[in-house]
């Protein structure tokens, strides 16, 4: 039986989990047409046997410190993971919406492999497949990677390519002691490869120690902020959770907000999400004028030789959401100054090596530190590029891709997504159903609050040169602040 250590990053991501608040990922695709369930188990059994954390549970171990592994599941069973449902009556957005409900409420398995796929039937006269998988298994740029073997470019290509298959062998083949001494070489090569580049360019070395200086101090910074005040985004948690998604919105016009005032596409969807969020918290009775509300970012930070496996390769950054300001103009202007801000600085890889550090201890001290971090934030916040051109699973089409980021720790009452697919990007939340039982309250405004930037722009398009404009800036009193 082969067991393989978890990396520390992953571990720390399994130990996230509560009893009443999952660091677990649901992600649904729509489809026109009907999806045939035979077809989709033929191509989820043969392109994930590429994977081995798609049939490995995960065990702890250990005499004074249990730490997590991989271990293979023993005569592991694809079907106990793929289910083949219908949806209820009346078959509307409420049912779909019940259902997804449903499935992101409820843990999965511990003793199996941790990913569970649900194939829905009489969806709008097509179907859905909803699936769900534990944070260690991956970040989203790795369940991209897996998107990518599982999805085709075209409908006639439902057969896997010569390198799936290939890589099937090669993971299936491999026994414990050949995959333990393998890692011992790759290990061994990794280390004097980074002492000869030492060597060669010492000036790396200094610039990586730089760096880390420099993040531990913006940490330290954090930690001495105020925590988030109380609000419905923050409290104790129910086992229960509520889901909603926004209308699905074109790039190209957000690319046209952004443009007009030298934003970028992530700017403006997270300035028109915190006009979305300061709308509703008013509504519940919060002096926006005179608060805080920080969102804990993911920020990509997976090497270029990693693209394509599985884990975790991304740290983190607060983001101070614009919510104080009355404007959108001045919420987008704050948003693009503080996101560049963010993006320059060494932040994420401080956060990424913190992530590290938790992961090789135990979690008790784990759940410390997301005490600590989690006080200072209000919400997750995520963002996935997804394929821009359309895919295919089984054959069909895929007409719309969304998910739902967990908002794992014990404070974080709520999880916003962003993902784009075929030109469109939507907004998904996910909360606690007793702290925000209305997350459709939010997505609804992130839909007008989005159409009011877009008519501003198209109105000043219309009776102005095209000149791009720039509100007035937030970058230096930012700088003098941090």
């Amino acid at each position: 039986m082969s067991r393989n250590p978890m990396s520390p990053t992953d571990a720390a991501w399994y130990h996230m989990d509560g009893p009443s608040n999952l660091a677990m990922v649901t992600g649904i695709l729509l489809t026109k047409r009907p999806l045939d369930f035979d077809k989709v188990r033929a191509v989820y059994r043969d392109r994930l046997s590429g994977y081995e954390r798609f049939h490995q549970r995960v065990v702890e171990h250990g005499l004074v410190l249990e730490t997590p592994y991989w271990e293979d599941v023993v005569q592991f069973d694809m079907d106990q993971h793929l289910h083949h449902v219908s949806l209820p009556a009346p078959h509307d957005v409420a049912a779909l919406r019940a259902l997804i409900t449903d499935l992101a409420s409820a843990p999965l398995d511990h003793q199996q492999p941790l990913w569970q796929v649900h194939v829905v039937d009489q969806v709008d006269g097509g179907s859905a497949l909803i699936m769900r998988f534990h944070h260690c298994l991956g970040d989203g740029t790795a369940m991209m990677a897996v998107m990518q073997r599982l999805f085709d470019t075209r409908a006639s290509a439902t057969e896997p390519n010569a390198s799936t298959r290939r890589t099937h062998i090669v993971h299936r083949t491999k026994t414990g002691a050949l995959v333990s001494a393998l890692e011992t070489v790759k290990s061994a090569r990794a280390a004097a490869g980074e002492a000869l580049e030492v060597l060669a360019h010492p000036q790396a070395l200094v610039d990586q120690v730089t760096l880390a200086v420099a993040g531990a101090g913006m940490l330290v910074a954090e930690l001495l902020k105020w925590p988030d005040p109380s609000s419905p985004l923050k409290g104790d948690f129910g086992l229960r959770k509520h889901i909603a998604w926004s209308n699905p919105v074109a790039i190209k016009d957000v690319k046209a907000v952004g443009a007009h005032y030298g934003a970028k596409v992530n700017d403006v969807l997270v300035a028109a999400t915190t006009g979305a969020l300061r709308h509703y918290l008013r509504g519940r009775g919060v002096d926006v004028k005179h608060t805080t509300v920080r969102a804990m970012v993911p920020m990509d930070l997976r090497p270029p030789e990693r693209l394509g496996e599985l884990g975790n390769e991304f740290g983190l950054v607060i983001l101070d959401l614009a919510v104080t300001q009355s404007r959108w103009t001045q919420r987008l202007s704050t948003t693009r100054d503080r996101m560049a801000l963010l993006k320059r600085s060494a932040e994420p890889v401080a956060m990424r090596l913190l992530l590290d550090i938790f992961g090789r201890g135990p979690k008790g001290l784990e759940d410390v530190a997301n005490l600590i971090f989690g006080s200072k934030t209000s919400v997750v916040m995520s963002n996935v590029a997804g394929p821009r051109t359309p895919l295919y699973l089984a054959g069909v089409p895929i007409e719309r891709m969304m998910y739902w980021v967990p908002h794992p720790g014990q404070q974080l009452g709520m999880g916003i997504s962003i993902m784009s697919y075929r030109g469109m990007a939507s907004l998904t939340v996910i909360a606690d159903a007793r702290l925000i039982p209305d997350p459709e309250a939010i997505t609804r405004q992130f839909d007008r609050e989005f159409k009011t930037m877009l008519r501003a722009v198209k109105r000043q398009s219309g009776t102005a040169a095209a000149a791009p404009r720039r509100p007035p800036t937030q970058l230096m009193s930012l700088s003098r602040n941090r």
